[in-house]
C-alpha cells in the first residue's frame, strides 16, 4: 500500500533539485500515489511489461512529471515509451532521465545542446546496507565531506545516474567497479574514459543528477 503523500517533502525535494540542476535542465518529483498508473499514455502502458501495480504506479508517476516538464518547453501530448533496454524513449531533440524508489519518482529533461546526456537516480536517505556497500564502493571512489552515514547511499545513487548518462553515448554495460566517483569534485569517470559531471542533494531523499557536456 502506498503511504499517504507528504506534500512538504515533495516541495522540499523539488526545491533542492532546482538548486542543483545545471542551466537548461528541468527537474521535478512526485510522491507516488494510488492510481498513478492512470497517467501512463496508451503507448507507454503497452511498452511497460511489468504487471505489478506498484511498478506501474511508479512508472506513471515518473512520466506524469516528465509530461509536465516537457509541456513547460512547449512539447505536449508526447508519449515516453520504454525501450527494450528499459530506458525511456524521448522525443527528437530532447534528452532526459526517470527514476523512482518505493515512494518517490523523479525526472530530468533538457533540449539537446551544451549538455548531451542526462541521468538521474533517487534513493531513501538511509545508510546503504553493508553487503551492498561492499559491491558498490571501490578504492577509486572519493566520498569527501558528505555525511559518512549516507556516503554509501550517495555513491550508489551516483553510479546508477552515471550509468544512465553514459550508456546512450558509449553503449557500454558498466558495473559499479567500472565507475569511479569523486563527490567533492562533482565528477565521475567510467572505464571507457567518459567524464561525467555530478550534482547531488539530500532533501529529504538522496538524488543524484549526472550529465555530460559538449
Amino acid at each position: 500500500m502506498t503511504p499517504p503523500a507528504n506534500p512538504s517533502g515533495e516541495i522540499s525535494l523539488a526545491q533542492a533539485l532546482a538548486t542543483i540542476a545545471p542551466n537548461g535542465v528541468r527537474t521535478g518529483c512526485r510522491i507516488i500515489r494510488e492510481g498513478d498508473e492512470a497517467h501512463l499514455l496508451p503507448e507507454e502502458a503497452r511498452s511497460i511489461p511489468a504487471r505489478q501495480p506498484a511498478m506501474r504506479r511508479a512508472s506513471g508517476a515518473a512520466r506524469w512529471i516528465a509530461h509536465r516538464l516537457l509541456a513547460d518547453i512547449g512539447i505536449s501530448n508526447v508519449a515516453i515509451p520504454r525501450a527494450p533496454s528499459g530506458a525511456p524513449v524521448w522525443p527528437e531533440g530532447i534528452m532526459g532521465s526517470l527514476a523512482h524508489d518505493d515512494n518517490m519518482a523523479v525526472a530530468a529533461v533538457a533540449r539537446v545542446g551544451h549538455i548531451v546526456s542526462l541521468g538521474i537516480d533517487v534513493e531513501p536517505a538511509e545508510p546503504l546496507p553493508d553487503d551492498i556497500f561492499a559491491i558498490v564502493a571501490t578504492g577509486a571512489d572519493r566520498a569527501g565531506a558528505v555525511d559518512r552515514r549516507l556516503a554509501g547511499r550517495i555513491l550508489f545513487c551516483a553510479k546508477e545516474a552515471v550509468y544512465k548518462a553514459a550508456y546512450p553515448l558509449d553503449r557500454e554495460v558498466l558495473g559499479y567497479e567500472d565507475i569511479a566517483v569523486d563527490l567533492d569534485a562533482g565528477r565521475a569517470t567510467t572505464k571507457t574514459g567518459r567524464k561525467v559531471s555530478l550534482a547531488h542533494c539530500v532533501a529529504p531523499r538522496v538524488v543524484v543528477l549526472a550529465f555530460v557536456g559538449q
